[in-house]
Formats: C-alpha cells, sequence, structure tokens
C-alpha cells in the first residue's frame, strides 16, 4: 500500500540537509532516461563475504540470480522450485525429485550429484548457514533423486531447502578445499545471470535467455550498494535508481508519496542483552532494563507511526501467534514504559540498577532507525540507573564483536522467519545454547527444552503453540526486548512494474519486474 505523506518534522528536515553529501555513493547508479530497460537497484547493504551464498544468498534470490531447492508461500508451507516433489521416506529421511531440463548459467545441468555436493559443502562448512542450526545433514544422490538424512527428525526439511543460504550453485562455483571462497558469478540457475561483483560498490547482471522458467523482461539489473539511508532516498528522488530497499522513514516526507510503498515484514527491532558477562549477567537487571524501556516512544519518535508496537519476538505479520500467546492481548512489559501492566509468564522481577552501573549500547548505521533508536534508548536507560556508553557504526564492522559478547546490549533489527519460513531456526540461532547468532550469549536450560520441543514438532498447529511456548520462555529469561515491529519501506520509480513487495524479503526482482521511461 501508499505511504501517506506526514507532516515534515524537524528531523527529517535535518535529514534532507545531508542529502547532498550522499548523492556521489550512488553516481555509479546512474543513467539517462533512454529506455533501455535495465533496472537501476540501491541495496542497503553491501554484501558481507564477497556474495557467498551461505552469508549473502538472500541478495542473489532478490536479484532472481540463484535458487533453492524450494520456495515458499505466503503461510510458509514449502512450493516446488528446483525440487518438484519430496516425500519422508523414514523418521529421518527425505527423497526429492528434481526439476528436469535446468542448466546452471555455466552450462552444467542440474542434477543430484550437483545438488549433493552443494548441500554438503553448506552443510560442513567451518560456519554453515543458519537454517541448519542443530541439523546434521548427509545428501547423496540416489539415481536422479536426492536424499537427504538428518541425524534426528526434522519435520522442516522442505521449508529449510528454501533457504536463500541453501540456494543451489554450479559445481565450479565451490572451491576445492574447505578454506576456499564460493564463486557465485556465472553460477546459478535464475533468470538473471550474475556477470560481475564488484565488491561492496555493485554487480552487473544480465538476463538468462535459456532459463527454464519465464524469461525476464528486463534486460538486465545495475545494482549498487548505498549503506547511508538519505543517498539512497535521494536516487529515488531524483530518478538515479528504479528501485530502493528499506527507504527510511526520516525521508518519506521528502519524496512523492506515489513511489513508497509500505509492507508490514515479519521483521523486529530487539535489544539483545549479554547474559554470558558484565551487567546483564544478572536477570534481575535485565528485568531492569526491561521495564526501563518506552518502545512507543521510540516507535512515536523515531519511525514517526511506521512501526507496530511490541506484542513479543513475532508481530502482526505472523498473524497466527497473536491467538496463541500466552499473555493474550496484554501489553509485553516495556511496550509504554516502566508502568506497562503486561506479564511475561515466569519472568524475573526487576532489581534495582547500583550507582554507576556501565554498560556499552551497540547497533548499526545500515538501517538508519537503529542508528537513531540508540541515543533515545541511552536516555530511558540511564533514567534507570545505567550509565550507558554507544557505540554505532557499520553492520560488518560491529558483527564480529556482538557475537563475541563485546557489547553489553545490541540493537537489532532480525527477520524472525527469514531462514525457514518458520521462527523455530531464528530462535534456535539467536537464543538456543549452541546458536550461531547468539548475540545475548543466552544458556538456559527452559528455553532450550523449549525450542528443541518446537523443532521436534510437525508443521502445523501444535508446532505453533511449541513456538509459541518457545517465545514465552525466551522473553522470560530476559535476553530480548522487542522494541518495534517493522515496516519496510519500498522504493519504486515512475515505470516500474512488478517488483516483489515480500513481506518475508526474499524476492524482490524477478522475470515479471520491468521499467519503462
Amino acid at each position: 500500500m501508499s505511504v501517506p505523506s506526514p507532516a515534515v518534522t524537524r528531523r527529517q528536515v535535518l535529514a534532507a540537509l545531508g542529502v547532498g553529501a550522499g548523492a556521489a555513493a550512488i553516481a555509479s547508479c546512474s543513467r539517462s532516461s533512454s529506455g533501455d530497460g535495465r533496472i537501476r537497484l540501491a541495496m542497503f547493504h553491501a554484501p558481507e563475504s564477497k556474495l557467498n551464498p551461505l552469508t549473502d544468498g538472500l541478495k542473489l534470490t532478490r536479484w532472481s540470480c540463484a535458487e533453492s531447492l524450494t520456495t515458499l508461500n505466503a503461510d510458509g508451507d514449502a512450493q516446488e522450485l528446483l525440487a518438484t516433489a519430496w516425500k519422508r521416506e523414514s523418521e529421518i529421511t527425505w527423497r526429492l525429485t528434481l526439476r528436469e531440463g535446468v542448466t546452471f548459467h555455466d552450462g552444467t545441468a542440474l542434477s543430484a550429484e550437483n545438488v549433493a555436493a552443494a548441500l554438503t559443502f553448506a552443510a560442513t562448512a567451518a560456519k554453515p548457514p543458519r537454517v541448519l542450526d542443530g541439523v546434521k545433514l548427509t545428501a547423496k544422490a540416489d539415481g536422479k533423486d536426492l536424499l537427504l538424512t538428518t541425524a534426528a527428525p526434522d519435520p522442516l526439511m522442505p521449508q529449510r531447502l528454501s533457504s536463500p543460504q541453501l540456494v543451489i550453485l554450479s559445481p565450479a562455483a565451490y572451491p576445492s578445499s574447505a578454506d576456499g571462497a564460493i564463486d557465485p558469478v556465472g553460477h546459478g540457475t535464475g533468470a538473471f545471470i550474475l556477470k560481475q561483483a564488484n565488491g561492496s560498490s555493485g554487480a552487473t547482471l544480465e538476463r538468462n535467455d535459456k532459463y527454464w522458467g519465464t524469461k525476464a523482461t528486463a534486460p538486465g539489473i545495475d545494482v549498487t550498494y548505498v549503506p547511508d539511508g538519505a543517498a539512497r532516498a535521494n536516487a529515488l528522488r531524483t530518478d538515479t535508481a528504479d528501485i530502493v530497499e528499506a527507504v527510511p522513514v526520516a525521508q518519506v516526507g521528502n519524496i512523492d508519496k506515489n513511489l513508497l510503498h509500505e509492507v508490514a515484514t515479519p521483521r523486529t527491532s530487539t535489544l539483545y542483552l549479554n547474559t554470558r558477562s558484565g551487567p546483564f549477567a544478572d536477570p534481575a537487571l535485565r528485568a531492569a532494563a526491561r521495564n526501563a524501556v518506552d518502545p512507543a516512544a521510540l516507535i512515536k519518535t523515531v519511525f514517526e507511526g511506521h512501526a507496530d508496537s511490541p506484542v513479543g519476538l513475532l508481530g502482526p505479520a505472523v498473524p497466527w501467534a497473536a491467538e496463541l500467546r500466552a499473555w493474550k492481548k496484554e501489553t509485553y512489559p516495556g511496550a509504554s514504559g516502566a508502568a506497562a501492566t503486561g506479564k511475561v509468564p515466569g519472568a524475573t522481577a526487576a532489581g534495582t540498577v547500583p550507582a554507576g552501573t556501565a554498560i556499552t549500547l551497540a547497533s548499526y548505521t545500515d538501517r538508519p532507525e537503529l542508528g537513531e533508536m540508540v541515543p533515545l534508548l541511552a536516555q530511558q536507560l540511564e533514567a534507570a540507573g545505567f550509565k550507558v556508553t554507544q557505540d554505532v557504526r557499520e553492520y560488518n564492522q560491529i558483527e564480529s564483536e556482538a557475537l563475541a559478547g563485546k557489547f553489553h546490549a545490541v540493537l537489532v533489527s532480525r527477520s524472525t522467519v527469514l531462514d525457514s519460513g518458520d521462527a523455530v531456526a531464528y530462535m534456535t540461532a539467536d537464543f538456543s545454547s549452541s546458536g550461531s547468532y547468539s548475540m545475548s550469549g543466552l544458556h538456559d536450560e527452559k528455553v532450550d527444552a523449549a525450542i528443541s520441543k518446537a523443532a521436534a514438532t510437525e508443521p502445523g498447529d501444535e508446532r505453533r503453540k511449541a513456538v509459541m511456548a518457545a517465545e514465552q520462555a525466551i522473553l522470560a529469561s530476559g535476553a530480548a526486548i522487542p522494541l518495534a515491529h517493522e515496516r519496510v519501506i519500498q522504493g519504486e520509480a515512475a515505470g516500474v512494474s512488478g517488483a516483489e513487495r515480500d513481506p518475508g524479503e526474499r524476492a524482490l526482482i524477478t522475470s515479471a519486474t520491468t521499467v519503462k521511461k
């Protein structure tokens, strides 16, 4: 839906003053309106690791460059893509039928052998994809079919295989040794061929005229990475980009509302508290922080209403969650500050903050709203007695430190169902004792047990109930404080049609996306 044009605020005016300085960042994206039909895309986030699909697969799927074995429908159910059928042969074994007639961009034919090799590489990588957390996956060919085996029963395997981190590339993309780099250039199966990957500046893609599915209408895509939000907005305003990811809320009042489209997403801005060491190793101080924050003020001031109040980890974009939540329609603590009436069953009572308790609060600038929330959060925490040092940088500069527990609190934006369309993978990665994205460093037996139960439950109503029980256990631990359920604002220039407005943030440019000038 189109975004209403609010009155311009002082913050928006200040943000607009910095636009000119950022314009140079997208200069390489510009071209004359010559009608060549190429799509100019301004993305907010540069690759983490040279477009390695194990970390950057989302970009490859948003460009329709690489594909996974399955995809997801709006309800999170697995649908065919490179695999056309699957069945469970035993509690730990799945058999998949692969699509015939598919070739990689380098001309190699898709086969059970090279799919098995791709999945084996991912499963045995030094840092496996988060979607495989807790899953010991073995893949092998059985004639034309693919056999997948797990150490323990995994009812969610078809959904896991939809993850952008598990896109299938040509055998030539994979290094001969484990310490080598995966090369996605020219090795996908999608409607566009990745021709050039220009580090942290951008990428170039051309139409795949031999695509197995519907051929792309656009002749190609020119990608520019623009971490500065004002510069991205300016690219849309000045017609130097056709599609712009994540237009900052601060820029909404400066852009033609007809070019902006707001999409509710399962993404939540969440404050992760370091439970490993420092003040927040004490559950009572975690509870004190929880009660100190005022999400309503953050949503009003920073998001200017373009976000939903926190009701838990899973927001309104996961529609079934509300009715299964233990505290039902009560307000999550912190949603209206310390006076909030809602209660998380089993949560630790807040303690008094000792005078001078020092904490470091970190976040990143790639999502401008996070950086803007930090000083406001710091004020709220200081009002409760904490002494706060702020550390806000680009995401690539803070991730390793955050995962190593170098900060006491980290404000992040997380898609709660991104990896598999199911919240269990996210909960496992972020909050289990063995999680690979555990910025809170949580080791809680109740949380581990709840997540394990959800992971072992078959998809359907019972699994959803188990997921919500796990959400309750996580919130009761105090390791995570939800602050806002986000909506993404996507910019599309006049003449753009067929761009995906995907709540799951997996798809963006497809075969149907066109630009007319």
